[in-house]
């Protein structure tokens, strides 16, 4: 019941689908280019997207680094 991918809300947190598919639209770029940028597949991302699959705080930490996306 303790999973690392399953932690508290905040900035460590996950993001949720629609906050990763605003990020990527804003960022313009394709599922598939968000996908190769930060080293993942692109079926993990479209799961991430459609909320299928918690996107892990370490490659959202990485994606906004690399696009500069900011969140709030």
């Amino acid at each position: 019941m303790n999973h690392p991918n399953r932690g508290p809300q905040g900035p460590q947190s996950n993001p949720s689908a629609a906050a990763i598919r605003v990020a990527r639209e804003s960022a313009r770029l394709s599922q598939t280019q968000a996908a190769a940028l930060i080293h993942a597949s692109l079926g993990a991302w479209q799961k991430w997207e459609q909320g299928d699959r918690r996107m892990h705080p370490a490659f959202w930490e990485l994606f906004r680094i690399k696009t500069k996306f900011v969140t709030v």
